[in-house]
């Protein structure tokens, strides 16, 4: 048979143990590697995707986590748990400050609208289904369309089990694609979340830095309806019973030992051309971080004398402020690099080989010089629109996506935008509920006010005509102007009442036109625009996807001859990576790093105040060494954090730490400053991911939290 491309990726692997997020049915080729890395579990048993520990391992959307117990308890990050920890919280009732524990399945709390905890069943190579030979004879928006189509296709097949949700993902620039079989476990309840002083020690402060000492961890629990099937929110809902749950280490780990992290990062970047790599990091990022200070200031000011609406906005300021630091670390690593030249002296090579044999040359040649113009033109489109998305009030984006539900609405579901079918109304009427406790027209109105006057400051050619006449938006408006334009926008709009918006979920398209309602109406004004808008980059998108596919070939034959792994980017579905718990010498600014800290350090750092409010119960337990069973004998104290050689990105927290037997050793949930660009470049001798080590999370339950239930349902009493 035939072997797939990510397969011939990987006959050679060299000593790549570190570097690589792995997909499962590639183990068996780097077996070899996690077998001399200390692994003790046979690899090919890490391809059985229900079986364990894989069985175990869950997705969030956007975080990683895993079941724990055999009554459906999942542990995952508290920045992951942060936003129904939010949605729960009031002024009188902070727990977000507090904490929140459940001594009972009466006391759970239903987590934020819209959550969802993702059982992956199976992945299945359909590359040939989605880019059939008709398809691969296509170019442009008709091969994006016919790609979609295939795609919609198979996902709904693989739907007709129900409870399931099925995806279809692309892999190195759409050169191969898997389908991704998930139960969809709808009723998600929030069971405990240490105080933020706590999960969140050290704050923004600490964020990507080194040495730790957050207890990131949380836990939720699933349900399903009583005949075990995945079911909406019920009190008649019972715990799911997973196949597989992580079972505790027996024993502590220690520098040395071998660790598997199993989760969902979300994107790398490692394929990516020079040109791509200049445009991100001279311009891209450095508009994101601007822009993201700027956020920040604004919602914390008009937040300031409101703690409702501050706890509102609690879960996007963590989100922005996480980004936020992460793309300016990344971007000092980048000035003080040569990663630039390096992707452009690999680019030129790769060229070089191409043209050096004349049939590699009429196979290859002509997508390598597509790609880069194609990629020039997006991103020379995405620079123009930068400050028009961010210049929509949310309540107008939440009008078109009303509208554009009710216009797919009239077609048969096959034919409907991805997005849009059937299968997505759940989550659409979730985003619609979710508004009650993530937004305030004030905060809303004050980020749009800023974006908007970058963009009504730019010559009318490169603005976009309909939105300028929604808003009203001419050449010249001044400051006020523009805040009297939204003042009038947003006061002729009745959506900031759920009952009103939830009442538009059922509407028909001729609603929607003889509506007063300025939002609604902008809504269909904007309509035919932002389809002939979406058309075009269709049209784009699908001759990139064809070129950039072609691209990826090359590399992957490129680099197979020189004996070079090739690891598919991340693309938030399931991966594997390994290495060893390590310190680093030098750390940052020529110091040493321990591979651990530990909760000395919590009371050395806590100062009562802001970030480093770590709570009196536990500084007393930390004061009078009441460490029980889970101290440290070399450390004398609890370990806190540890750091790892492990290749991880942003979906990764939250995931499972595993020893060399698969027994539960902590949670990642972050990686040290000075490394995280390696998302676009992996450098081995810095790169390290942060762990909260199971010990610590353990204790803080048992001599803090007094969370004895949940300890002994996980048996670790």
């Amino acid at each position: 048979m035939k072997k797939s491309l990510i397969a011939l990726a990987i006959l050679s692997t060299a000593a790549y143990a570190d570097e690589g997020m792995w997909m499962p049915q590639q183990l068996p080729q780097v077996a070899k590697e996690l077998k001399a890395a200390g692994l003790k579990l046979d690899p090919a048993s890490l391809t059985k995707l229900t079986e364990f520990p894989m069985g175990a391992i869950v997705s969030l959307g956007g975080c990683s986590a895993s079941f724990v117990s055999p009554q459906g308890l999942v542990a995952t990050n508290h920045h992951c748990v942060y936003g129904s920890v939010a949605h729960n919280s009031t002024p009188e009732r902070n727990l977000l400050a507090n904490g929140f524990l459940a001594h009972n399945l009466g006391e759970e709390l239903p987590a934020a609208p819209g959550s969802r905890i993702w059982v992956t069943k199976a992945v299945t190579d359909v590359s040939k289904q989605v880019v059939t030979p008709e398809v691969a004879k296509l170019s442009g928006k008709a091969r994006s369309d016919a790609i979609e189509k295939n795609q919609k296709t198979i996902q709904a097949e693989c739907e007709k089990d129900a409870g399931h949700r099925c995806t279809v993902a692309a892999y190195y620039g759409g050169l191969e694609y898997y389908l991704i079989k998930q139960l969809e476990i709808r009723d998600v309840r929030l069971v405990h979340a240490p105080p933020e002083g706590v999960g969140k020690f050290g704050g923004d402060t600490d964020n990507w830095m080194w040495p730790r000492h957050t207890g990131d961890y949380g836990f939720y629990r699933a349900y399903v309806s009583k005949d075990g099937k995945a079911a909406d929110y019920s009190k008649d809902n019972v715990p799911y019973v997973p196949q597989h749950y992580l079972k505790l280490a027996k024993e502590g780990v220690k520098e040395g030992d071998f660790i598997m992290v199993l989760g969902y990062p979300g994107r790398t970047n490692r394929h990516r051309l020079p040109s791509e790599v200049a445009f991100t990091f001279d311009w891209n990022y450095p508009a994101f971080v601007k822009q993201s200070a700027e956020s920040l200031a604004i919602i914390a000011d008009t937040t300031k004398d409101n703690k409702d609406t501050a706890l509102k906005y609690a879960s996007q300021v963590a989100g922005i402020n996480n980004y936020y630091k992460n793309r300016q670390g990344m971007l000092d690593s980048y000035a003080g690099s040569d990663m630039l030249k390096r992707k452009t002296a690999e680019h030129e090579a790769l060229k070089q080989w191409i043209n050096a044999d004349a049939k590699r040359k009429a196979e290859y040649a002509s997508d390598i010089e597509l790609v880069e113009k194609l990629i020039a033109q997006r991103d020379a489109e995405l620079k123009r629109d930068y400050y028009l998305g961010s210049s929509k009030p949310r309540l107008l984006n939440t009008a078109r996506m009303l509208y554009r539900l009710a216009n797919e609405n009239t077609k048969p579901d096959a034919d409907r935008k991805s997005g849009y079918q059937v299968r997505d109304v759940p989550r659409l009427k979730s985003s619609v509920d979710a508004l009650v406790r993530n937004y305030d027209e004030k905060v809303d109105k004050a980020l749009v006010l800023n974006s908007l006057a970058k963009y009504a400051a730019q010559p009318a050619a490169e603005r976009n005509a309909a939105f300028d006449s929604v808003v009203g938006i001419k050449d010249g408006m001044s400051k006020a102007d523009l805040q009297a334009a939204l003042d009038k926008l947003y006061a002729g709009s009745k959506l900031g009442d759920l009952a009103e918006r939830k009442a538009w979920l059922e509407r028909k398209p001729a609603d929607f036109k003889a509506s007063d309602d300025s939002f609604i109406k902008a809504a269909v004004a904007l309509y035919e625009p932002d389809l002939k808008s979406e058309a075009e980059d269709e049209e784009l998108g699908g001759k990139l996807q064809q070129a950039y596919a072609n691209y990826m070939k090359a590399k992957i034959a490129y680099m197979h001859s020189k004996g070079q792994a090739v690891y598919p980017d991340a693309n938030s579905t399931l991966r594997v990576t390994f290495g060893k718990i390590a310190g680093r010498d030098p750390g940052a600014d020529g110091t040493t790093w321990k591979a651990f800290t530990t909760v000395a350090g919590v009371a050395a750092k806590a100062t009562g105040q802001g970030e480093f409010n770590a709570p009196a119960a536990q500084l007393k337990a930390i004061k009078d060494k009441d460490f029980g069973k889970y101290v440290d004998p070399k450390l004398k104290s609890v370990p806190v954090a540890y750091l790892a050689t492990l290749d991880i990105t942003g979906g990764n927290s939250g995931s499972a730490a595993l020893n060399a037997k698969g027994e539960w050793i902590g949670l990642a949930f972050d990686g040290t400053l000075d490394s995280i660009i390696s998302d676009w470049d992996f450098n081995k001798a810095m790169t390290r991911d942060i762990q909260v080590d199971l010990r610590y999370i353990l204790w803080n339950m048992k001599h803090v939290d007094h969370a004895d239930n949940l300890l002994k349902e996980m048996n670790a009493e």
